[in-house]
C-alpha cells in the first residue's frame, strides 16, 4: 500500500536534531569482571550495565530498596512490591497504597506472561450519573476533589498476591525498609519540595493531609529537610503483620471509609470487603518480527498500542526518518484513529464486551491505514470509532525489574492526579486516589486528561475505570527483550509506543530511546503535541500537511530495561531527574 514515489524526500531528510546523533551500539565487552559494555564513542546518552539484575524507578531510594532486594536472593516480583511499598512514602504524588494499578509479570521457567490487575473499583453506592449537577453536567470537582471521587484502593492486595504466588521473600522482608524510611524520614528532595509547593493550596484543604505535608507552622519543606510519616509507618506495619486483612479490613479499612464519607463520599468498609485483583491473559502482538505483551482491558494501553504498531508496520519507518515530518504525520494519524475507537469500545471488560480481538487484528489495521494520506492531515472530525470485527489512564508511575533468573516485571501504579484527591486519611497517613474520574463522568465529556469516553466507561458499582497505564514486555525468541512503561496520562500510551519504536524502528539503545524527544496525538483535542527539540523546518512541513501542532512541556517518565546475551542495560528517563537505573 506504500509508495515512496509519493514522498517529498527532502521531508524525509529533515528529521530532529537527537536523530542525528543515534548510533548503534556496538558489541558489549564481556570479561571476567564483568565490565560495563563499551558504546559506541558516538553515542551520546549511555544505558546502565549490569550483570544479574536491574532496577529502574522514578525515585533513587526505592530503586536502590529494590537492588537490596535483589541481592539478598529475592526475585524480580519480591523486588516489585518492595519498591512499590517504598514509592508510597518516598513518591507520595504517586507511589501509593490507597490507589491501584497493573503488574505484568513475565515468569522466566514457564516463560509466560501474566497480566495482574488491581485498578480501583467503583464503590457500590457509585451510580452512573453520581458527577452530574443539578443541569445535568459534568461536575469536575465531585469526580476530582471531593470524597465521591475516590474508589477502592487495589494496591495492597495486587503487590499481596503478587508476592504470595510468584514472589519467594515474607512480606516483612520486602516491606521492613519502607517501613523504615516512613518512620525514620526521608530527606526532602528538590523534586518532593516543588510538588509540594505547587499543590499546597490543594492539599492544604483537608487539615489531616496538611499536618503531614507541611509544616506545623504551615509552611513548605525545604530541600535537605525531614519528612517523617509516622502514621503511614504504623499502616504499613499492619499490613507487614496482617497482610490483606490489615489494610481491607480493621482499623484502618474504618479509617479510609470514615475519612471519605466526612469528604461526601460513598465508600464504606463492606466495600473494601468486596474488593479482588484479577489475573488477566496480556493482550498480545507482533511488531516487526517482535512480540509485544501488554496489559489487557481494564487498560486501553496494550490494545492501543497494538492498533497502532500495527498501522505503522505499513510503513518503512526507518526509511522516513526518526521524527521526520512524514514520521510524525504517519504515527499522528495512527494516534488519531486508535483513540478515537479508545472512546467507543474500551472500558472494564467484565462489565461490557470490549473486542480486542477486531481492535488489535491485522486486517483491521490495514483497513485504517488505507485512509490515511500520506500529504495531508485527517481531521478529527472526520474520524469515527471504526468498525471492528467482531467481539471476542498524569501522575502515575512506573518501575521496571528483571533478575538474574530472567523473571522480569513491568508496573504501573496511580492515584490519577498528582497526590490523588489531596484526601489523607486521618489517622493512616494515606493519600487517597481520585481514580473515579477516570470513568465517562458524562459518555462524550472529556476527562482530566481530555478523553473523551462511552457508555462502556460509565460508572457502575463495582466497576473498574478505563486507564490508559500501559506496563509493557517487549519478546524476542519469547524472552524479554524491553520491558518498559510510563506515567503520562492519556499520553502513557504513546510514550510507552516510542520508545519500543525508537529502539525496534531506530536502532537506538535504550538511553538514546528515553531520552529522544516525543509527539502525541489523541483524537481530540485535535492537534499534534511535540516536546522542545523538534526541529523548525519540521513542524513547518506539518502545518503545511494541515496539522494544529503544539509545543508544550516534556511527556512522561519512562522506567525502561533492555536485555540482551551481554547483560542488562537500564534507562531512567532524563525527564524526571530523580530517577535511578541501578543493577547488580
Amino acid at each position: 500500500m506504500f509508495n515512496l514515489k509519493k514522498f517529498n524526500l527532502k521531508a524525509i531528510a529533515l528529521i530532529s536534531l537527537s536523530a542525528l546523533t543515534i548510533s548503534v551500539a556496538s558489541t558489549a565487552a564481556t570479561t571476567q569482571n564483568n565490565q560495563q559494555a563499551i558504546y559506541s564513542h558516538m553515542s551520546i546518552h549511555h544505558p546502565v550495565w549490569a550483570k544479574n539484575g536491574m532496577v529502574s524507578s522514578q525515585e533513587a531510594l526505592a530503586t536502590n530498596i529494590g537492588v537490596s532486594i535483589l541481592a539478598q536472593g529475592g526475585n524480580a516480583v519480591d523486588a516489585a512490591v518492595a519498591v512499590g511499598y517504598a514509592l508510597a512514602v518516598t513518591l507520595p504524588r504517586a507511589g501509593n497504597i490507597g490507589g491501584g494499578g497493573f503488574m505484568m509479570i513475565y515468569l522466566a521457567e514457564q516463560k509466560k506472561t501474566i497480566a495482574l490487575d488491581y485498578r480501583e473499583m467503583a464503590p457500590q453506592q457509585a451510580h452512573r450519573n453520581m458527577f452530574l449537577d443539578d443541569n445535568g453536567n459534568a461536575d469536575k470537582k465531585l469526580s476530582r476533589y471531593h470524597g465521591l471521587a475516590v474508589g477502592i484502593p487495589g494496591t495492597v492486595m495486587g503487590l499481596e498476591l503478587a508476592r504470595e504466588k510468584y514472589g519467594t521473600m515474607s512480606r516483612q522482608q520486602v516491606m521492613t525498609p519502607a517501613i523504615k524510611l516512613a518512620r525514620s524520614g526521608i530527606t526532602v528532595t528538590p523534586d518532593l519540595a516543588n510538588s509540594l509547593n505547587a499543590m499546597s493550596q490543594r492539599l492544604g484543604q483537608w487539615s489531616s493531609t496538611q499536618e503531614i505535608f507541611y509544616k506545623k507552622d504551615g509552611t513548605n519543606y525545604q530541600v535537605g529537610e525531614t519528612l517523617v510519616q509516622t502514621e503511614l509507618a504504623n499502616s504499613l506495619e499492619l499490613i507487614a503483620k496482617q497482610g490483606n486483612a490489615g489494610f481491607y479490613s480493621g482499623v484502618t479499612a474504618t479509617k479510609i471509609a470514615q475519612a471519605v464519607q466526612a469528604a461526601g463520599g460513598v465508600l464504606t468498609v463492606e466495600d473494601f470487603k468486596r474488593y479482588r485483583v484479577i489475573e488477566r491473559q496480556p493482550v498480545m502482538g507482533t511488531y516487526r518480527g517482535y512480540t509485544i505483551a501488554s496489559m489487557p482491558p481494564p487498560s486501553s494501553g496494550g490494545v492501543h498500542i497494538i492498533e497502532i504498531l500495527n498501522m505503522l508496520e505499513q510503513y518503512p519507518i526507518k526509511r522516513m526518518g526518526h521524527n521526520s515530518s512524514d514520521t510524525i504525520h504517519v504515527m499522528a494519524e495512527a494516534m488519531r484513529r486508535a483513540y478515537a475507537d479508545r472512546s467507543e469500545y474500551l472500558g472494564d471488560p467484565d462489565f461490557n464486551k470490549v473486542p480486542v480481538k477486531g481492535l488489535t487484528d491485522k486486517t483491521y489495521a490495514k483497513k485504517l491505514a488505507a485512509t490515511i494520506d500520506i500529504n495531508k492531515a485527517s481531521l478529527s472530525s472526520d474520524i469515527a470509532p471504526g468498525k471492528v470485527l467482531p467481539y471476542e489512564s498524569n501522575e502515575t508511575t512506573h518501575f521496571s525489574i528483571v533478575d538474574k533468573f530472567g523473571n522480569a516485571v513491568a508496573n504501573t501504579y496511580t492515584l490519577n492526579f498528582s497526590y490523588g484527591s489531596g484526601l489523607v486519611a486521618s489517622g493512616t497517613g494515606i493519600l487517597l486516589n481520585n481514580e473515579m474520574d477516570d470513568f465517562s463522568a458524562k459518555p462524550g465529556t472529556p476527562n482530566g486528561y481530555g478523553l473523551i469516553g462511552g457508555e462502556a466507561n460509565s460508572v457502575q458499582p463495582f466497576k473498574r475505570p478505563l486507564s490508559s497505564m500501559t506496563p509493557t514486555i517487549v519478546l524476542k525468541d519469547n524472552l524479554p527483550y524491553i520491558v518498559t512503561g510510563s506515567p503520562g496520562g492519556s499520553r502513557i500510551i504513546t510514550t510507552t509506543l516510542q520508545v519500543v519504536m525508537n529502539v525496534i524502528d531506530h536502532d537506538m539503545n535504550i538511553a538514546e530511546a528515553s531520552a529522544a524527544p516525543r509527539m502525541h496525538h489523541q483524537w481530540w483535542p485535535d492537534y499534534i503535541r511535540l516536546e522542545r527539540g523538534i526541529s523548525k523546518d519540521t513542524i513547518d512541513l506539518l502545518k503545511a500537511k494541515g496539522h494544529n501542532v503544539r509545543v508544550k512541556s516534556s511527556m512522561g517518565s519512562t522506567q525502561t530495561i533492555m536485555l540482551n546475551e551481554n547483560g542488562f542495560y537500564g534507562a531512567s528517563d532524563p525527564r524526571r531527574p530523580a530517577a535511578l537505573s541501578k543493577g547488580l
